[in-house]
């Protein structure tokens, strides 16, 4: 896996993955910052852990949303020191075992950007099921 990321102006820069993606990020708030594109990173990245694991299970999903909070330290470097995902599906015949073990396989074995970032970040997860 490559990617470029070039300057263009300001604190403003355009990020090009190696399959041709563009993103513009910002430094001064014109444009996603780095740290929220890490932070979405995390929220995607289990987020199709899930979708893929409940799907395997037969589940019929409606939808899948994570709604993602985080604490970052006071002084730089401004890491993250914790970062909650909570998520919301919504199926027929989803049952509380299916969801949390989705959610738990997602955050122990498979989102590879939680796995990288839980050494150094507490990271925690909850759900909920909707009709």
């Amino acid at each position: 896996m490559k990617a470029n990321v070039v300057w263009d102006h300001d604190l403003s820069f355009t990020g090009v993955t190696d399959s041709g993606y563009k993103t513009v990020m910002d430094g001064s708030g014109n444009a996603i910052s780095p740290m929220e594109s890490v932070l979405l990173s995390v929220g995607a990245c289990s987020s199709v852990d899930v979708v893929e694991i409940l799907k395997k299970g037969r589940y019929e999903l409606a939808h899948c949303e994570c709604e993602l909070s985080a604490q970052r330290a006071d002084e730089a470097p401004r890491v993250f020191t914790s970062i909650h995902a909570h998520y919301i599906v919504k199926g027929e015949g989803l049952t509380d075992k299916a969801v949390a073990r989705a959610v738990s396989l997602s955050a122990e074995k498979y989102c590879s950007v939680i796995l990288m970032l839980n050494k150094s970040v507490d990271i925690s997860t909850s759900y909920t099921i909707e009709p």
